[in-house]
Parts: C-alpha cells; sequence; structure tokens
C-alpha cells in the first residue's frame, strides 16, 4: 500500500506540471517560432515523465514478487534516529523504524552453494564500505537494500559500515539479519582539526572523510572494496563494478572531462605555481567519490592517506577550495583514475549545493542513480513535494511507522 500511495504521487505531482505547462501555453498569445519553443518544451517534459515512469515500473523491486516486509521497531536507539525533517512534522509520540528486509540468496549460477564463506578474508567476496550516521541512516539502509536486490550472489557481498557516533549494528541486523557485515569505529577527532568550512555544512562533517582511511580501517586482507556514498541506489548487479580492471590505477571512478576542471579550486590556488603545477604531466579531469572502486594493496604502498592529509593542512592556511572532502582526491587522484562507465554514477539527482533543484538524468543506461547535492529524496518524499526521479529511490526505503 506505502508504495503504491508513493507511485500515485509521482503521477500526481507529474501531471500537475504537465497541467500547469498546458495552460501556460495555451494562456500565451506568441509568434510560431515562440509557440513551437513551447510545445517542445511540453513535449520534452511528457517524455521525461513518460520515461521516469517506465523506468520505475521496470526497476522498482515493489512490483516483483517479493515477500511483504515485516515491521520492527528500534529500541533505545529512538532518541538518534529521528531526522531533522522527522521532527518537525511529526510528534514525539512517533518511532522511527524499519521494516524487515526480504530474505535473499545466491542463485544457482554463483557456485560452491554448499562451501561456507570463513569470515571477512574469504576470497570470494565482494566488499562494500558506506558510512552510517543518524541523519542519512535511511538513504544508506536504502543502498544496501538496492544492491541485494539486483545481485545475482547476494551473499557473497560483505558490507564494510563505518560509523561515528551511535550504536547501529542491532539495528542494521534486525532489519536485514542475513546481511553479513562489519562496524568500524572512525574517530572524528583525526580529521576535526583538518577540515575547513565548505559551500554546505554537511560537506563539513568528519565522517564524510572516512573514505580516506579506509585503508587503515579494514583488515588488511581485504584488498579491494567499492566506497559507495548513502544517497544512492544501485539497479544492476554490483559484480559487475566490482571486476572493473583497474591496470596500474589505484582507484577507478567515471570521469567528467566535459566539466570546467577550474572551477573546483580556488583563483589563488591557479595562480600559486607551488599549487596548480600538482596537475602538470597529468589530464586531470572531474570525478564523483561517491562511488569509486579502490585498490587497497596500491592505497597502503604508497600512503596515499597522507597525501590527502597533507593537502587538506594546505587548505587551511591558504584555503585553495571551496567543496569538502573532493578537492584533496582530486589534488592527488585525477588524472591518474581508471576510468568507469558512466552508468554507475548517474549523479547529480539532488540538485546543487544549494538549492537541491530537481534534475534529469543523463543520457544512457544506468546502472546506478545517486543524489549527490543538497536535495535528499526520502527528504522530498516526506514534504510531499519529490522531484519525479525520487519515485526510483522509494522502492528501496524501509523506512516505516510502526502501526
Amino acid at each position: 500500500m506505502a508504495d503504491l500511495k508513493r507511485i500515485l504521487l509521482f503521477f500526481r505531482s507529474s501531471l500537475f506540471i504537465l497541467l500547469a505547462d498546458w495552460l501556460d501555453f495555451k494562456s500565451k498569445k506568441k509568434k510560431r517560432r515562440g509557440i513551437c519553443s513551447c510545445k517542445i518544451l511540453w513535449i520534452r517534459r511528457f517524455s521525461g515523465f513518460f520515461f521516469a515512469a517506465m523506468l520505475m515500473i521496470i526497476l522498482s523491486p515493489s512490483l516483483h514478487s517479493f515477500p511483504p516486509a515485516e515491521a520492527i521497531k528500534s529500541s533505545h536507539l529512538d532518541s538518534y534516529l529521528r531526522l531533522p525533517s522527522y521532527q518537525a512534522s511529526h510528534s514525539s509520540k512517533d518511532r522511527f523504524s524499519f521494516r524487515k528486509a526480504s530474505g535473499f540468496r545466491n542463485a544457482d549460477e554463483c557456485g560452491f552453494t554448499d562451501r561456507k564463506i570463513t569470515g571477512v578474508c574469504d576470497p570470494s567476496l565482494v566488499h562494500v564500505a558506506i558510512t552510517l550516521d543518524v541523519v542519512y541512516l535511511r538513504g544508506s539502509m536504502a543502498a544496501v537494500h538496492s544492491i541485494l536486490q539486483h545481485s545475482l550472489c547476494p551473499e557473497n557481498i560483505f558490507f564494510h559500515f563505518i560509523v561515528s557516533d551511535a550504536d547501529l549494528e542491532t539495528l542494521v541486523r534486525s532489519t536485514i539479519p542475513q546481511l553479513k557485515f562489519k562496524v568500524y569505529y572512525f574517530d572524528p577527532e583525526i580529521v576535526r582539526n583538518l577540515i575547513s568550512s565548505s559551500v554546505r555544512q554537511a560537506l563539513e562533517q568528519p565522517l564524510n572523510y572516512a573514505r580516506n582511511y579506509l585503508a587503515d580501517l579494514l583488515e588488511p586482507c581485504v584488498r579491494r572494496v567499492i566506497y559507495l556514498d548513502s544517497d544512492l541506489v544501485v539497479v544492476d548487479d554490483i559484480t559487475k563494478l566490482w571486476i572493473t580492471n583497474l591496470g596500474s590505477r589505484t582507484i577507478g571512478a567515471p570521469e567528467y572531462c566535459h566539466a570546467n576542471f577550474t572551477n573546483y579550486f580556488t583563483g589563488g590556488f591557479w595562480s600559486d605555481q607551488r599549487f596548480s603545477r600538482t596537475f602538470k604531466g597529468r589530464k586531470p579531469c572531474y570525478f564523483n567519490t561517491g562511488v569509486m572502486v579502490i585498490d587497497l594493496v596500491k592505497w597502503r604502498r604508497v600512503g596515499y592517506t597522507k597525501r590527502i592529509e597533507r593537502w587538506m593542512q594546505i587548505q587551511k592556511r591558504y584555503r585553495i577550495y571551496e567543496l569538502g572532502s573532493l578537492p584533496p582526491f582530486l589534488l592527488v587522484f585525477a588524472g591518474r583514475v581508471a576510468p568507469i562507465e558512466h552508468r554507475w554514477n548517474q549523479h547529480g539527482l539532488g540538485g546543487d549545493n544549494v538549492k537541491g533543484s530537481c534534475r534529469e538524468l543523463h543520457p544512457g543506461p544506468v546502472s546506478l542513480l545517486h543524489w549527490s547535492g543538497s536535495g535528499k529524496p526520502w527528504l522530498r518524499l516526506d514534504s510531499n513535494r519529490p522531484c519525479p526521479l525520487d519515485a526510483l529511490w522509494a522502492p528501496y526505503d524501509l523506512y516505516g511507522h510502526p502501526h
């Protein structure tokens, strides 16, 4: 019923947009050229609405034959898990809860069905690292859920959850009992004195920098890991991303070389040869650090964590960028990244870092939808002001009110 409501809400909001555009077209007397452009705009909106609706139907696990989820309440975590938007719109008697996810098992094609996985060091595992915190917990759980739903061998996926505050292990285990995972504590004090102010306060949170320390946090036997942000869903088998050939590179990510790379650093950075020469001999391109495949063996050997920290120290003194944890990665790795297909990071769906306006999908196939930017789908859905593509996130949402 909840999924049906979300679908109806999506159609209603989209139809309102279409109706508004049509009435605007009818009410204005324009020259022929203006009328044509208005028609084209209306047709583009309709085609975008139709495409999003069809994509939702194709990708939504709630429209597949999965058994209904069972509602469970959190206990001692209630005081931690009420999101700010939830507090503003609900009484204090309401409790933050997650529904129990459907069971999952490997397909026959996975092989070795009788062999028991021995632990985190088992060579057959696919390793995925995601941060968990009380603000983005709902997004993290949806990301995990989406990975399991689309994986051919979900029992072979091991999740490494990085936390800094609340004990969330009990809630994760009760929501997805079969999940293979381990929780690692990241001490915020490690980076607190290295963090500079950013264009958005959320980008200043210490846990955003935990990705810099995965090589230290995870067991030495973990040789490779997929790092994922908490505001995304995977709609393809993540094993395809796992087997990416990194060649001689340490990290792999979708690159966007058409983006204006100079915008990610200040004018002072580019005018000071001490800093800008770091890109000499490279062809740097922007890449989003929310989806990365990392060779931890090479990372540890070279000591990339120290190199990132060094740039953060320079930033504290000279103010060479404005965008939180991204620029240090660009300084160290841009131009040295193994390229991955763009389908693995359809990013920017959360709009920009200020307004969080609605965005459309980039052209091409989709394997991962990423709501990077200030607009998050769960907040927009709760406020009854969703963007059309937020309906593609909703089917993986395990959040639910107790009845």
